[in-house]
């Protein structure tokens, strides 16, 4: 229970709260845009099995390398970027922190 909470907390909570308060005038686009960070799951379909509730995503899936994270983290800097690279970053901390209960 504790460890989805974090999760999909992390997920969807601390883009909302980022948006609400670095992008509060255009908090509902920042928050969709970072939330769509999830997309980068579509790479669990890769896996076999797809779903894995014992499995760490951090360097197993394609999507969630390191390689991967250092373009993630690259995206922070230019700001036509910043929040795709925030949502993919916050993405990358909550699969961190599933990870971390296994």
């Amino acid at each position: 229970m504790l460890q989805s909470f974090a999760h999909y907390g992390c997920h969807f909570l601390l883009p909302l709260v980022v948006a609400l308060i670095w992008y509060k005038p255009q908090w509902k686009m920042a928050f969709l845009i970072m939330v769509s960070g999830i997309l980068i799951d579509l790479d669990h379909l890769l896996a076999i099995p797809i779903f894995d509730p014992n499995r760490c995503s951090i360097n197993f899936h394609p999507l969630h390398t390191y390689y991967a994270m250092i373009v993630y983290l690259a995206l922070l800097f230019p700001k036509k970027t910043r929040l795709i690279g925030l949502g993919l970053v916050i993405h990358i901390i909550a699969d961190v922190v599933d990870c971390s209960f296994m």
